[in-house]
């Protein structure tokens, strides 16, 4: 496996800042945000889009330190029904990936209005009342595989290899079940972004989706969750509280190892190459109590010690 992080993990720096890190805690590589739900500080995909000039330069960044790029993330909702753009911009971020050699790009399933005559997404996550299955049946049948049935030709078109959907909530695609639905649906260019800390907070185990996903796993981010149990006891994990207010939150995003320990990153490191994954791991710092620059240190720290990083070569000896 190799390491790298998601370049908002430092949105607050610079280009150049944010690469001397990643260089001087010796990762390999750095997923680029270039839309969506990001600002993108670190991509200007529009002045890079179709100029080999421009393109060569940002490379250039990477090339002198001896980095890769990962991938590019557009992460937002491209079926948001009333706001084309972030569709528009994930079909901008394949054709970027294509024109740079880039061969995945990570983002999300979208989520559409409910109906025709809905202008908000609606995430359906029970059976009952009955129209939570005309909900479902529009989203899956209306929009969300005849959109993915484009964007899959489109990858192909420009070389784009693999598309890592999130499994996140308030997406149609947030577990297992509904990214092989969509997989089955679309065909294997789409596969999943496995993100462990949207399933803590599902209350999914990402150690058996790790195995359960196999070989459609394209992509992993590191990322852990803090589940405040005397808080979870009385609002459950269903929780809209402010992002920034940990200790009224039953969950919150937090730095690797503050949620689970290093024991079990070890163990989601191994379920995964059980599963066959032997790809990156790819911070994403959110944890909103401590530095940005410091989490993401102890990320990497955690992460180097129990990473697997060669390959196997054990041989049972000819007795």
């Amino acid at each position: 496996m190799k390491l790298g992080f998601v370049t908002d993990s430092l949105g607050a720096m610079s280009l150049s800042d944010m690469m001397d890190h990643a260089e001087r805690m010796g990762v390999s590589g750095v997923e680029v945000n270039t839309c969506g739900w990001s600002t993108a500080p670190h991509c200007k995909m529009d002045d890079l889009l179709g100029d080999p000039a421009a393109q060569k330069a940002f490379e250039a960044e990477f090339d002198r330190r001896g980095l890769e790029i990962i991938s590019f993330n557009a992460n937002g909702n491209p079926l948001h029904p009333t706001d084309p753009k972030q569709g528009e911009d994930l079909k901008k971020t394949i054709r970027l990936a294509g024109e740079m050699g880039v061969r995945t790009v990570c983002t999300m399933s979208g989520l559409p209005a409910g109906s025709a005559n809905d202008t908000m997404p609606n995430w359906v996550v029970s059976s009952w009342p009955p129209e939570t299955q005309q909900i479902l049946r529009y989203q899956w049948e209306v929009k969300l595989i005849p959109f993915w049935t484009e964007i899959v030709a489109l990858a192909k078109e420009n070389g784009v290899e693999k598309i890592a959907l999130e499994l996140h909530g308030n997406q149609c695609v947030y577990n297992v079940p509904s990214l092989r639905r969509l997989r089955e649906a679309v065909g294997p260019v789409i596969g999943a972004n496995l993100d462990p800390s949207h399933l803590f907070w599902m209350g999914a185990d990402p150690l058996f989706a790790a195995e359960a996903l196999g070989e459609a796993v394209y992509h992993v981010h590191a990322k852990d969750t803090f589940l405040n149990a005397p808080v979870q006891a009385t609002t459950s994990l269903l929780e809209n509280g402010s992002l920034m207010d940990i200790p009224a939150r039953s969950w919150s995003y937090i730095t690797l190892g503050f949620g689970h320990g290093e024991e079990w990153w070890r163990q989601f490191c191994y379920r995964l190459n059980m599963g066959g994954y032997d790809g990156w791991l790819s911070i994403e710092h959110e944890d909103v109590l401590l530095n940005s620059l410091e989490g993401l240190e102890k990320s990497v720290n955690l992460l180097k010690r129990v990473m697997p990083s060669a390959p196997a070569d054990f041989k049972p000896q000819d007795i």
